[in-house]
């Protein structure tokens, strides 16, 4: 199911996907992210391309969908930990709000249309 996650939160235009190590931390927009897996390996975005990560499913353990209220806005993601609780992976939907801060209502059901896709649940064990 991890992969399915994955495609369908990449297939949103505008989600930025943060993936979280010591030291580093990466940025890269969803849009026309390819996606494909070979074995345990999947890879987010052109594997010859100048961006693009490998994903090791088997060390993704959950997912937890996410809204978190912000001093002006609520911010919306889908976040991935491992076996640690670690997060090392987090996708979030932007583009939320109109430039008066107003919430946009199709940006909004995106993220609630992915949710109960998968049940509902705000955490997913893979």
């Amino acid at each position: 199911m991890l992969k399915e996650v994955l495609y369908d939160l990449a297939s949103i235009d505008d989600v930025l996907f943060i993936v979280k190590s010591n030291g580093v931390v990466s940025e890269i927009r969803s849009n026309s992210l390819q996606m494909k897996q070979n074995e345990k390996w999947i890879t987010l975005g052109d594997n010859n391309g100048p961006c693009h990560m490998h994903i090791n499913s088997e060390l993704i353990k959950r997912a937890e969908f996410v809204k978190e209220q912000k001093p002006e806005k609520i911010s919306y993601s889908v976040r991935f930990f491992d076996e640690n609780d670690h997060r090392v992976l987090a996708g979030f939907i932007t583009k939320m709000y109109d430039e008066d801060k107003n919430p946009r209502p199709e940006r909004i059901r995106l993220y609630d249309n992915l949710f109960e896709k998968y049940g509902s649940k705000s955490i997913i064990v893979f």
